[in-house]
């Protein structure tokens, strides 16, 4: 593998530069001293900020972009051996990188580097960890997977102690990652186009534990379904946190556990937290009162994961609580998008069943009249994976409105389409309509919805578009 020297910056082209995670990784190289420049298929407000940072951004993927004053190329997993940029960059024979090796290698440079993994979870976990880093003045460089308003986007490059990212699973790129540090939020099927099965997919955040040094620290969600196979033969300490005081496996208590836990008239939770820092046994009392500025008890889970990172930082835990409290979420994670008639416009990236089902139990607890979720299924092999699922957790609105798959990557259809779905909805007792089309959809919600209503618009497609239409922005 081609071995980047931070110490001499050189020139690096990314294949795919406005993606979220490989944007930030092209503002890290430039704030280095790197020449860094880049394609996309289109512009977007992504690679219109790398333009404003100098970088320079080619839009359509052409084999005449890749010139032979490159030093090394980096791609994403989405791109292809067909790609003209790939064929090229191997028929010239120019060193080159995946995101995620070049991440990897960008963990080696900081003496805390904390990557945050789970199928779900990640951005907003991540988020919370990156508010308690900054008020508690660490100056920590972040890469979040969505935009962060205290960051001002999803990148923010601070000193050289300590670096949060991400860590997918998806093609096992959170096995090219060098972490000090390592949290597993949730272990469930998912990305079923890259690994066999559930098993598979244990195996990977098993391997990705073992990443960990034996100086370093693994924090893992309890609550997964016989969470020591993943944290077995292990060298690092392991932290866990459960939402229940006992562990899944075991019976043991968590070392991070939720008390007292109720809501406000927006859902936001409240509750308190035990952990080994309130006092010296596992059965410690309730002294640290958290409230969140979020909806959902999902997000009491990952705020445990966030404070027991905290806790290993030595952030003061009344730091921990206030920035908790301060945090107010993510783009595209139960976002506010706005009011028109009075009815209240959210928007969610949620597009796997356990997330629909976490984001409309919040939206239960936000002021309503009926409850709208607008869905827009990502990608043919998820959707049929999970069917079943999908219309068991959407029945969970009062009305359901399915848009056309969002295809990404894919090409095959497999045979199916959002009829299918909406098919097992209504023989489930869901009321749910389906329209080709935005257009057709935002003609029906401005003839349905009424003054008090709630609409949820989500999935990890285009989908908050129809939102945003509906609200003029």
């Amino acid at each position: 593998m081609y071995k980047i020297d931070f110490s001499h910056p050189s020139s690096v082209y990314f294949v795919g530069i406005g993606g979220i995670s490989m944007s930030g990784l092209a503002e890290i190289l430039v704030n280095a001293g790197f020449q860094v420049s880049g394609s996309d298929r289109s512009k977007s407000a992504l690679t219109e900020h790398l333009e404003q940072k100098g970088i320079r951004v080619l839009y359509g993927q052409r084999a005449e972009n890749i010139t032979s004053d490159i030093d090394c190329v980096v791609f994403t997993s989405a791109i292809r051996e067909n790609n003209p940029e790939y064929i090229a960059t191997m028929e010239q024979d120019i060193p080159h990188l995946t995101r995620a090796e070049l991440l990897g290698q960008l963990m080696r440079n900081y003496r805390t580097s904390i990557a945050i993994s789970g199928t779900h979870g990640k951005t907003t976990t991540t988020s919370m960890v990156s508010e308690i880093l900054l008020q508690a003045d660490l100056n920590p460089t972040l890469s979040i997977g969505g935009i962060y308003k205290s960051i001002g986007g999803n990148i923010r490059v601070g000193g050289s102690e300590c670096f949060v990212t991400e860590a997918c699973e998806y093609t096992n790129s959170f096995l090219s990652f060098f972490p000090t540090v390592g949290i597993i939020l949730n272990i469930e099927e998912d990305h079923l186009d890259f690994f066999k099965d559930l098993a598979d997919i244990r195996h990977s955040f098993h391997e990705f534990a073992k990443q960990i040094p034996a100086e370093g620290c693994l924090i893992i969600n309890a609550d997964i379904p016989d969470w020591q196979e993943i944290t077995e033969g292990l060298p690092c300490k392991v932290i866990t946190y459960s939402m229940g005081s006992m562990c899944s496996m075991g019976g043991s208590h968590a070392d991070y556990y939720p008390t007292e836990l109720t809501h406000d008239e927006w859902g936001h939770p409240s509750f308190y937290v035990c952990s080994p820092k309130s006092s010296g046994s596992h059965n410690q009392e309730p002294v640290r009162p958290i409230k969140l500025s979020v909806s959902g008890d999902h997000n009491v889970s990952n705020a445990l994961a966030a404070i027991a990172l905290a806790d290993q930082m030595h952030v003061d835990s009344e730091v921990t609580a206030k920035a908790l409290a301060d945090y107010t979420g993510t783009d595209r994670r139960f976002e506010l998008k706005g009011t028109i008639g009075g009815i209240t416009i959210i928007d969610d990236y949620a597009h796997h069943p356990t997330e629909i089902t976490a984001t409309l139990k919040a939206a239960q607890k936000y002021p309503h009249k009926t409850l709208w979720c607008v869905f827009q299924p990502h990608t043919y092999t998820r959707t049929k994976a999970f069917m079943e699922d999908f219309a068991k957790a959407l029945c969970l609105a009062d009305r359901v409105v399915l848009a056309d798959i969002y295809a990404a990557r894919e090409t095959d259809t497999l045979g199916i389409s959002s009829a299918n779905l909406q098919s097992l909805i209504r023989e489930a007792g869901g009321e749910c309509d389906y329209f080709p089309t935005f257009d057709e959809i935002e003609n029906f919600l401005l003839q349905n919805c009424t003054n008090g209503d709630l609409l949820i618009t989500m999935g990890a497609g285009d989908v908050l578009k129809i939102g945003e239409n509906l609200l003029g922005i």
